[in-house]
């Protein structure tokens, strides 16, 4: 059998593990051919095709991004580009595609997978955002790096009595602010799903100040957002391809706890170093997992699903049961960083 496989949407650590248990599981134990597709999707309408053999995943596992390489391109936004996509898989004879990705590369997933397409997706973001696995490929290197830039800030915002704002990544799920903030140690975490309130955040740190410590740690998701009728307003800042701007929402909380406070505050985006770097010890074996599960999957002639993290389990779980959705942190993780404050 030939099989299609790619990396879609923002490179994360482990995607190489993905790659390397396709191929060596696809063509060691079943004698398939595996054709990867550079720069996710568009590569499969611009018909850019490689042929994965074993001496290609040789030392990749402690790699960091993607040997395939990734883009942020969605063919069924676009005209002709689905009809693209079917031109390229027959003409290369892909028997079925295997889709590594977050939210939009498995929404497009599912659309050519409508179009008759026999395929099996594994999920990875650094936001862990995808509905129906406990954890994506990825996100564990990036808590990882979140939590070393914490403990290491620490040391700097106590000597020097201020309070050290750390943006990490986290649109629409803060699940590296709640994590990492907790590993971490921060006074404050705030996530796109509790909107915070200045004022609380401005006598809380003046208390803390005058009570206990000369500094703190705030750790705020890309995406937090204030309140609605809270004396804060700001609209999410986003670029020309709908991604968040960088540093937006930890400059405007300088502003306002320096305003506010009279405390020195400073800023710390760590940006794509969370996504960059060796992956971690869990992301290389979830990756494997995952590459093992997708592989026996496309055997089987299943289609139309996703690898899931289920507790110990690596399932099966329909693409549409998770289009258009978002996995939410928990109310319980947020009460714990906010009961460690």
């Amino acid at each position: 059998m030939r099989v299609g496989l790619l990396t879609g949407g923002g490179d994360v650590p482990g995607l190489n593990a993905a790659i390397r248990a396709v191929v060596k599981h696809g063509e060691g134990q079943y004698g398939h051919s595996i054709i990867g597709f550079r720069n996710g999707w568009k590569g499969v309408v611009d018909g850019l095709s490689i042929p994965l053999t074993r001496s290609h995943i040789r030392n990749v596992l402690p790699v960091g991004g993607t040997l395939l390489g990734t883009a942020r391109f969605h063919p069924h936004k676009g005209d002709g580009g689905i009809d693209a996509v079917l031109a390229t898989l027959e003409a290369e004879r892909i028997e079925a595609l295997i889709c590594i990705g977050g939210d939009g590369t498995l929404h497009a997933a599912s659309k050519i997978a409508e179009a008759g397409v026999r395929i099996v997706a594994i999920p990875k973001t650094i936001d862990n955002d995808v509905w129906g696995t406990d954890q994506s490929i990825g996100f564990d290197t990036a808590v990882s790096i979140a939590t070393e830039a914490i403990d290491r800030i620490h040391t700097t915002a106590e000597s020097h009595n201020r309070v050290m704002i750390v943006e990490v990544m986290g649109r629409h799920a803060g699940w590296i602010a709640a994590t990492a903030g907790i590993a971490g140690g921060a006074e404050l975490v705030l996530a796109p799903e509790a909107p915070f309130d200045i004022d609380k955040i401005e006598r809380f740190l003046k208390h803390r100040h005058r009570a206990h410590a000369s500094f703190s740690i705030v750790v705020v998701a890309e995406g937090a957002v204030p309140a609605e009728g809270t004396s804060m307003h700001y609209e999410t800042q986003v670029g020309k391809f709908g991604e968040i701007v960088a540093g937006a929402i930890g400059e405007r909380l300088k502003a306002e706890i320096e305003q506010r406070t009279g405390f020195d505050t400073r800023v710390t985006v760590l940006g794509h170093v969370q996504r960059g770097g060796t992956p971690s010890p869990t992301d290389r074996i979830l990756g494997s997992r995952f590459g093992v599960a997708a592989i026996d999957a496309i055997t089987e002639g299943r289609s139309d699903v996703m690898t899931a993290l289920r507790g110990e389990k690596v399932e099966l779980v329909p693409l549409s049961e998770i289009a258009g959705k978002v996995k939410h942190v928990p109310d319980e993780l947020l009460s714990v960083a906010r009961a460690l404050a």
